[in-house]
């Protein structure tokens, strides 16, 4: 599958960055996050990227806010809920505020078949 980049702003980081975090990437490899959002764009639709011997396909790029995030997308972010995600988003910034019309990039993947 070709990447799709016509309708994306350029890349303000490499896909190897996407899934970087230990416990995140076991999660990827687990199958149970599908998602990872982030301020810019890392990957185009149709990219690949691995993660130890196993290949995942990026399948959409969404611009979406906090405030749209859900249960549901937190747990595909590899998290057990919203609040937690928010809790450790909050964390690992110091000082900066739930903004929930702040817009990121949501990146949706899957295992390569």
């Amino acid at each position: 599958m070709m990447a799709v980049t016509s309708n994306y702003p350029k890349k303000t980081c490499e896909i190897t960055r996407l899934v970087r975090h230990p416990k995140l990437v076991n999660a990827a490899l687990a199958g149970t996050k599908t998602q990872q959002r982030r301020d810019g764009v890392y990957a185009y639709p149709g990219e690949t990227f691995q993660l130890e011997d196993t290949l995942f396909i990026v399948t959409a790029l969404e611009r979406k806010t906090l405030g749209d995030m859900t249960d549901d997308d937190a747990k595909a972010e590899g998290y057990p809920d919203l609040a937690a995600y928010k809790n450790l988003i909050l964390n690992m910034h110091p000082g900066m505020e739930w903004d929930s019309n702040h817009k990121l990039w949501v990146h949706i993947f899957e295992k390569s078949a």
